[in-house]
């Protein structure tokens, strides 16, 4: 009977554990589907910033071509001749229970950290996150310069990527790094997602596709007021800071996808297991009935 009874209190402990792991499914499954929308929302959003850029650069560089001058391009836009000093921005998430998130995060910083190094560049790192940050330190400790909490803990907000690209300006103001990476999770699918390194600082403009017909529309020319010159440092800004937003939504859809698949795993898990544990106490418990009843008809019969 020691048995069944420790085998009706394991059987409570994992009832209790699936509980709480289809909670957290279920709420990381919202999470997810917020996340999703506003990436697909802001879609749209970003092709009209981009493709603003990509319509005042192209007139730029017909400009350069037919009439032989040089542009000046914004200082978030002006490439840096052989940078010495990066600076990448891991984003991670604060706590664990999503599966391999965190460690392949981690595992692609330091990929990134051991290629610049073999380039001969320095490298330091600002950790979004704690897990990532948890993995990073073991190793690497001294490249890290700052950590803050993940952004995702209490959702994502616009003017979170206004205020980290603030930041980035102040550390490019002490010449604290040339270039600034984010390293972050694309999402893809729930169960599918890509760890990339992407510059964010300054705007690489060769990586803004440009277009011969951009800068018209038919016979209809773009005018540009005040000047394209002031609209392209704006947009460029505005360009920037939703590089940096888009790269939050993407590290927090992921981190949903990955927590609610882990979660539906471990439910599924504690299924299979309440139902062995379940056919265990009650062929113990039947095994334990056989026995009390033969002991008595045993004992009538010798009566």
């Amino acid at each position: 009977m020691a048995g069944l009874k420790e085998l009706r209190n394991r059987l409570t402990s994992v009832k209790s554990t699936e509980k709480i792991t289809t909670a957290m499914k279920l709420v990381a499954a919202s999470r997810l589907r917020k996340a999703s929308v506003s990436l697909e929302k802001n879609e749209s959003y970003a092709k009209l910033i981009e493709d603003t850029v990509s319509r005042i650069l192209t007139s730029y560089k017909k400009e350069e071509i037919e009439k032989k001058v040089k542009h000046i391009l914004p200082l978030t836009m002006c490439p840096i001749k052989n940078p010495k000093n990066y600076i990448l921005l891991v984003f991670s998430s604060e706590r664990g229970l999503c599966g391999s998130y965190n460690q392949n995060v981690a595992k692609a910083a330091i990929k990134r950290i051991s290629e610049l190094h073999q380039q001969g560049k320095n490298v330091k790192l600002i950790c979004y996150g704690k897990k990532a940050y948890d993995i990073l330190k073991k190793n690497h400790n001294e490249l890290i310069i700052h950590h803050e909490p993940s952004f995702a803990g209490g959702g994502i907000f616009y003017q979170e990527a206004i205020d980290m690209l603030l930041k980035i300006k102040d550390l490019n103001k002490e010449k604290t790094f040339d270039i600034c990476e984010i390293v972050h999770s694309r999402f893809k699918t729930a169960l599918s997602r890509d760890i990339i390194s992407m510059q964010i600082y300054p705007l690489n403009a060769s990586n803004i596709p440009l277009n011969k017909d951009i800068d018209h529309i038919g016979n209809a020319y773009f005018d540009y007021k005040p000047s394209r010159e002031k609209l392209l440092e704006e947009a460029s800004k505005k360009l920037l800071i939703n590089r940096i937003f888009e790269a939050m939504l993407n590290a927090e859809a992921s981190e949903q996808g990955a927590r609610m698949m882990a979660m539906d795993n471990a439910t599924q898990n504690a299924k299979d297991m309440i139902s062995s544990l379940t056919l265990k106490y009650n062929t113990i418990r039947q095994s334990a009935i056989t026995t009390e009843l033969t002991e008595i008809i045993s004992g009538a019969e010798a009566i």
